[in-house]
Formats: C-alpha cells, sequence, structure tokens
C-alpha cells in the first residue's frame, strides 16, 4: 500500500523550508540534520518525539506506538487519520516532533 499522498501535501506546506524529505520504510521521512523528526508510513503520521513524550501522549486520539515490525520503537508514534485530519493539530504534532528531533546532535 502506498502512502497518504493527501497527508503529504498537508505536510510538505508545513515543512516548505526545513526538512530533508527521504523515501523511508516503504513511505517518506522528513529529516533534520540527519534526524528524522517526522514522516508517513501508509496513512499514519510518524513522529519521533522521545521517551517521555511517547508516553504521554499515547493518551491522545488516533496515538499509538511506532510498530511496522512487531517491535515498537521507543519514543516514536504513529497518529490515525483521526488525529492528524485537522489542520492545527496537525500542525501542533510536526512542531513537536520538529524541535525534538532538531534538538539531536547532527548526523
Amino acid at each position: 500500500m502506498p502512502y497518504n499522498l493527501e497527508l503529504e501535501k498537508k505536510i510538505d506546506a508545513f515543512a516548505a523550508a526545513g526538512p530533508e524529505k527521504r523515501k523511508m520504510f516503504g513511505g517518506i521521512g522528513y529529516l533534520f540534520q540527519g534526524n528524522m523528526g517526522f514522516g508517513i508510513y501508509r496513512d499514519h503520521l510518524v513522529l519521533r518525539v522521545g521517551e517521555e513524550d511517547a508516553a504521554r501522549l499515547l493518551r491522545e486520539k488516533g496515538a499509538r506506538p511506532f510498530d511496522i515490525s512487531g517491535r515498537p520503537s521507543k519514543g516514536w508514534l504513529m497518529i490515525g487519520e483521526e488525529g492528524w485530519r485537522d489542520e492545527g493539530k496537525l500542525a501542533a504534532w510536526l512542531a513537536l516532533a520538529r524541535d525534538y528531533a532538531s534538538g539531536l546532535p547532527p548526523k
């Protein structure tokens, strides 16, 4: 299944002047200084937010652990469409992940 092109357009509008965009895990990843901050896997928004924030944010609508291999990735979330459809909420998710990835050492 290809990744969600509607979500890609929304993310591109948010991230117009920032991250490098790269095909990853059958979808798209947006990298900040070589560190992925957010991306798309099928119909899910993928976010890298760190372990503490990920645990707290699992209570949010549409959020679940990022797991595409049977082994959840610590500090990462997948957000279903019900959690990113609202553009204000999408922008907040993207800003959170951007800020986290931007604070990591460059690769």
